[in-house]
């Protein structure tokens, strides 16, 4: 092609450009209001604040903006100038609905809950039925215990906006409580299709995979995190999770700085500092991580048992059984953390406690129903009981662990009849209900709990109910789906190693016992134990050694790892004075 040609060809694919520019209609400026708008629905809440302040100079009503400045100032965290334009409740008729809408998202956000009730019944009535209006409806209704009814907002609000992000994504955080991981994904990926660059909902979606194990996919979420925001907290701290879990725990430190998490006091970067010092050896600073953590959540049962485990590998055995002996003597106490005390005990020469908790912590596991301590002791709790949930939830506890079942039963019930939209309400009933043994209502109160929130604690009630109701491959089936979900869950993994091999279903036995070894358990004794009795059945006898070996070496005053390597060393004909020294052990605990 000649110079002279090109430039021709060029010079009408210009005036085709230009022709058919003016032929296409001009795109109407929007309005100031319309800018502001738009700016708020992007999250560009100073962008927003100056359009609106502008028409305010130009002499618009100040009712036709404050609905709109009162959301951009919640956009930016400024809760006193918000209130200065929605507490007066002064909106014009077209802004009237949004303008409660936001006075409602105020109140929440100050914990003044019946208010912001009023407000979004306000806002329904004033005909602001919005997917974004619900979604908050959904969440006061969470915050106040109605469980079930903020379900149902949440469906509303996905009805009235199936690509809203705000309505997805609440509705599957929703999900992801009552179903689990795998049942709350796709609402997440519906999300993304719509929002694929949003920050919060990218966050979401690569902790929910994070939590299902699928650790390649979950790099690939904090990785475009990272792209679209390079210095992301988030995504930091989310690597910083990755990193640790993948044992490169050098790298888990610097992300974790890097994120700024654990400076802020968020509660997940401190569990996450604790863990990575237990890693560490630092079992001194991990404990004292733990302790804050333990001050904000004095309910989190992990903490708790992070904790023992920091007090322990420290030989800070006094300190353990200063803050653990009495929860360890109680029939609901882990036997993990009976396990623990009991090493402490031995420690300090006291055999008799450490043998008698040893024989508490070999009772299966599905039979030990967790209860929480109470704050107080029930005298003190029973003057309180009608302090609203707090009250009720404390002497419903304290009954049930002084052996007042009755009592801890007739507070649960009424509990649960003023809040019957509450998971929480329906949990602590099925606890009264255990401790009075009536198996059949517990697991239907525990049932009605999950169908809104699904803990690990509370599947293992009911799986622990099933078997002793003689329904073992129904608790199998139960702690299988919740494995799936939440593929992560080293307790899930051993639980159902112990309860297959319990069944004599001896390779998931195996399966899941090498899965929780691979994930963390390597130091349970008692999963060892039952690894080692999988691999005689099946006959891999050096593994079973193997396995018998270190879990007696790990609790040598066990007397249920001391007959598995006994049955272990027979089976591969070893030294006879060994197994003479084993034998005579195991007629000891015997006879004891």
């Amino acid at each position: 092609m000649t110079f002279r040609l090109e430039k021709r060809l060029n010079g009408l694919i210009l005036a085709m450009g230009l022709l058919l520019g003016a032929c296409a209609p001009e795109q109407a400026e929007l309005s100031p209001m319309e800018k502001a708008q738009q700016a708020l629905a992007q999250n560009d809440p100073i962008t927003a604040e100056v359009e609106l302040r502008g028409m305010l100079a130009d002499g618009t009503d100040p009712s036709e903006i404050a609905a709109y400045l009162g959301e951009a100032e919640l956009q930016q965290g400024s809760l006193a100038e918000a209130r200065e334009w929605l507490k007066a409740r002064e909106f014009s008729d077209a802004t009237k609905a949004h303008g409660y809408h936001m006075a409602g998202r105020l109140e929440m956000l100050d914990g003044e809950l019946p208010l912001a009730g009023q407000a979004f019944d306000r806002a329904l009535a004033a005909g602001g039925d919005d997917a974004e209006l619900w979604v908050d409806i959904g969440r006061l209704r969470y915050r106040g215990g109605e469980q079930a009814q903020a379900y149902a907002a949440g469906m509303k609000a996905v009805e009235l906006g199936p690509e809203n992000l705000q309505a997805l994504m609440f509705y599957g955080q929703l999900v992801r409580d009552s179903e689990g991981m795998q049942a709350a994904l796709p609402w997440f990926e519906q999300a993304l299709l719509s929002h694929p660059d949003d920050l919060q909902l990218l966050g979401e979606y690569a902790a929910t995979l994070g939590e299902m194990g699928q650790a390649k996919l979950m790099l690939e979420a904090t990785r475009k995190m990272m792209k679209i925001d390079p210095g992301n907290r988030k995504a930091q701290f989310l690597q910083a999770v990755l990193a640790a879990r993948g044992g490169n725990i050098d790298l888990a430190i610097v992300l974790l700085q890097r994120s700024g998490e654990l400076e802020r006091g968020v509660p997940a970067a401190m569990l996450l500092s604790a863990i990575i010092d237990l890693e560490r050896g630092n079992y001194a600073s991990s404990a004292q991580t733990l302790e804050r953590l333990a001050s904000i959540q004095p309910d989190n049962r992990r903490v708790k048992l992070l904790l023992a485990r920091a007090l322990s590998l420290g030989r800070n055995d006094n300190e353990l059984l200063y803050r653990f002996d009495s929860e360890a003597a109680r029939v609901s106490s882990s036997s993990y953390l009976q396990t623990l005390v009991a090493r402490s005990f031995e420690a300090n020469g006291k055999r008799e406690n450490a043998a008698s908790l040893l024989d508490r912590a070999l009772t299966a596991r599905s039979a030990q129903f967790g209860v929480i301590a109470p704050e107080t002791t029930l005298s003190v709790a029973r003057g309180r009981a009608g302090n609203g949930s707090a009250g009720a939830i404390n002497f419903v506890r304290a009954a049930i662990v002084e052996k007042q079942p009755s009592d801890a039963r007739r507070i649960a019930d009424q509990f649960a009849r003023r809040a019957p939209g509450s998971g929480d309400a329906q949990a602590l009933l099925g606890d009264a209900l255990l401790a009075s043994q009536s198996l059949g209502p517990a697991l239907d109160a525990y049932g009605r709990a999950s169908s809104i929130r699904r803990p690990w604690p509370l599947v293992n009630k009911m799986a622990g109910i099933l078997i002793a109701q003689g329904e073992r491959d129904q608790a199998l089936a139960l702690l299988d789906g919740f494995l799936l979900g939440e593929a992560a869950n080293v307790e899930a993994m051993t639980t159902l190693a112990l309860q297959n091999g319990y069944a004599g279903n001896w390779e998931s036995s195996a399966f899941f016992a090498d899965y929780a070894i691979l994930h963390g358990a390597a130091r349970d004794y008692l999963l060892l134990s039952m690894r080692a009795k999988a691999a005689i059945a099946l006959d891999e006898i050096d593994l079973a050694v193997e396995y018998a070996e270190a879990a007696h070496d790990l609790q040598p005053m066990s007397p249920f790892a001391a007959k598995i390597l006994l049955d272990a060393y027979r089976k591969a004909e070893v030294d006879q004075l060994l197994i003479d020294v084993v034998e005579t052990k195991v007629r000891l605990f015997e006879t004891a």
